[in-house]
């Protein structure tokens, strides 16, 4: 079975799958025989600091025959059972259940429970597992592979699960009402260069015991890989919106020119903008529809999504920016026609950097995708200066789980993105935006509206505006003669009298 993105952090209210984690060196910073040992929020980040000074190791894989050559279907029929769920017993706003390892995760990740100042491993038993399938013989798992959080997040009383670490540094979560989407992960290195990915590993968790009445759950994880090791507090909030606060440090074994601080990684197989080549009965089919960014100019980005014929690779650079985010706006069931997958539950992810990150860039990695099996885009901060072996860096910030971005603007938004063939011009390429927001609820109904475009390359021409009753806005149409260019970057604002009213509209087309 090849081996996806989606492959590696899918998951869901069943089992699901992802890859497990090795066995860490943080096991032995540990009582093997169960006994509590000292914890304070500065135990990871010494323990990733000391093993960054070793030479990596990978980790264990070893399982039982059986284990490691489960099917998929044998492994999807393993159930966590919920009475052995961490904190189950305790009346608490949170639990945890935990993933066996086997099929593809045979990787084994260690797991502490913090209370009072001290750490106890999480032990593997049995009994925790069960399987439909009479023949798998679950006792030889010894460990988990990952673990998943409940919370009581959409009726009172119903714990239910809230969010997932599970697969090397991935994880995700939702908020009230929606289904799992696009994920997050801990660092990404080399992703869209020639030398290939690598994906570092959280390698153990330790897990806060709440009070009686928090409603918020603080994990910590050990991050390990060839190039460099990282710690992590997470502080996380369900709600409405779902809130983490994260805490990360970084500690290179070798110089990292290629890093991704908070990386955002998701699906984008078509929507009305890039259906070329695809045939498919539904309207669209997403995780997310566009990269947002807030610059730290006050620019307020917006660039749609493609399903690239190649590869490609976007940088917007900027200096201390207030936040990025990959967003699903389209809400609407018909948006996607979709019963079995739910395109419009899914959330947008948005981070906030705490501090200011300094010099460096929002990358975009956008990657050729036949099917929607695949996680084919990314996008994180990278620096401007490589990360330096021997060297530590911090980064905090804060990640909303939701609807929407959590900051109201008084900008016109672009509502749709549709392209498409000119009638009798097959050289020429046309553009439908559609705007709506704030300003079509406050400016006179007489305003005059006019679009500020241009193009890296070709001529933008035919503009035409008109107002859109359906979502009380306005429509903007305009044609692309790219020429010979095989590449155009596009830029486009909505604008009146007085000057620009919506956010920046950028869009890469490519021949």
């Amino acid at each position: 079975m090849k081996i996806t993105r989606r492959t590696i952090v899918k998951t869901g209210v069943g089992l699901g799958a992802g890859l497990a984690l090795g066995a860490s060196s943080a096991r032995h910073a540990h009582a093997d025989d169960g006994s509590a040992t000292p914890f304070d929020d500065s135990t990871v980040r010494t323990l990733a600091r000391d093993l960054a000074s070793k030479s990596y190791k990978p980790p264990r894989k070893d399982l039982p025959d059986a284990l490691a050559h489960m099917s998929f279907d044998q492994f999807s029929a393993v159930q966590f059972n919920s009475e052995k769920a961490l904190w189950k017993q305790d009346n608490l706003a949170f639990d945890v259940e935990f993933f066996p390892r086997g099929y593809l995760y045979k990787q084994l990740i260690d797991v502490y429970e913090v209370h009072d100042g001290t750490a106890r491993p999480v032990n593997y038993t049995a009994d925790m597992f069960t399987s439909k399938d009479p023949s798998l013989n679950l006792t030889g798992g010894e460990g988990f592979s990952g673990l998943r959080i409940r919370y009581a997040l959409n009726h009172p009383g119903v714990m239910e699960e809230c969010a997932v670490f599970l697969g090397a540094s991935y994880f995700r979560a939702v908020a009230k009402g929606q289904t799992y989407g696009l994920s997050a992960r801990g660092f990404a290195k080399d992703t869209g260069t020639p030398t290939g990915e690598e994906f570092p590993t959280f390698r153990s968790f330790w897990l806060e015991k709440p009070v009686p009445g928090s409603q918020s759950l603080i994990l910590h994880a050990l991050m390990d890989s060839p190039s460099l090791t990282g710690a992590f507090r997470f502080t996380i909030r369900p709600g409405e919106t779902t809130l983490f606060d994260v805490q990360s440090s970084f500690f290179p074994r070798t110089d990292i020119t290629a890093g991704g601080i908070a990386p955002l990684t998701g699906m984008y197989y078509f929507d009305a903008n890039d259906r070329t080549h695809i045939n498919d009965w539904r309207p669209a089919a997403h995780d997310s529809e566009a990269l947002q960014i807030w610059t730290g100019a006050g620019q307020n980005i917006y660039r749609p999504l493609t399903n690239p014929t190649d590869l490609q690779l976007s940088s917007f650079s900027d200096a201390g920016p207030y936040g990025y985010g990959l967003m699903q706006r389209k809400r609407n069931f018909h948006d996607y026609e979709d019963l079995a997958l739910h395109y419009e539950k899914r959330p947008s992810l948005w981070v906030e950097p705490i501090g200011n990150w300094g010099e460096g860039g929002v990358q975009l990695v956008e990657i050729p995708t036949p099917s929607e099996v695949n996680d084919n885009i990314v996008s994180f901060w990278r620096p401007n200066q490589p990360l330096k072996a021997g060297q530590s860096y911090n980064f905090t910030y804060r990640m909303y789980w939701g609807w929407d971005t959590p900051w109201p603007t008084h900008l016109a938004r672009i509502h749709d993105t549709r392209v498409g063939a000119v009638t009798d011009h097959p050289e020429k390429v046309q553009f439908v935006l559609d705007f709506d927001g704030e300003p079509f609820r406050t400016l006179p109904s007489d305003t005059a509206y006019h679009l500020l475009a241009q193009s890296s390359a070709g001529e933008i021409s035919a503009i035409t505006i008109m107002p859109n009753p359906e979502i009380n806005g306005v429509r903007a149409f305009f044609q692309l003669d790219p020429g010979a260019a095989k590449l155009c970057e596009l830029h486009v604002q909505l604008a009146s009298a007085q000057g620009p009213l919506s956010e920046t509209w950028l869009y890469r087309w490519t021949a």
